[in-house]
């Protein structure tokens, strides 16, 4: 039960709400935009936890694709991924020229970067400091193995005659 009273109409809506603490989601987020980013072909996605360096965010989750397209389809796709969830950005930028896409979702900032534009701005030389988390492992696709047949025969009827 939260501490607020439940006759209070502004405490009432959330008193049966779990609390959870505010460092534990950004985390959640930004592992959840670093693995989405990976589901479409993102190439050497980063996830840095900045909160000690800066107060503009918590986590900086930085990924590269080969192309303009790729870079707005990486987008549009941990826009829908993370706000099925409930999560929506407060800003999208870059959008009309795919070199650079960014992702405001208030503590973990996305950036999804054209390669060449990527190298330019070299953000991870700027965030040297910052601690990065490694992504985890997705599990392997499990080898198909042929299911084996199993052949019954029935017995033929012999006719005598």
């Amino acid at each position: 039960m939260c501490c607020r009273p439940l006759s209070n109409p502004i405490y009432f809506s959330i008193a049966c709400i779990r609390r959870i603490a505010i460092a534990q989601t950004s985390k959640a987020t930004a592992l959840a935009i670093g693995k989405a980013m990976l589901d479409k072909k993102a190439v050497d996605v980063q996830v840095l936890h900045v909160a000690p360096l800066t107060s503009v965010a918590d986590y900086l989750v930085i990924g590269s694709a080969e192309s303009d397209r790729q870079t707005r389809a990486i987008a549009d796709y941990i826009d829908g991924m993370l706000s099925r969830s409930g999560q929506r950005p407060l800003s999208i930028e870059g959008t009309s020229s795919g070199q650079w896409v960014l992702l405001d979702f208030g503590d973990v900032v996305a950036h999804i970067f054209r390669q060449d534009t990527r190298s330019h701005y070299a953000l991870e030389r700027l965030w040297s400091d910052a601690t990065q988390l490694p992504l985890p492992e997705e599990a392997p696709a499990p080898v198909a193995v042929p299911k084996r047949r199993i052949v019954v025969r029935k017995a033929a009827a012999h006719k005598t005659v």
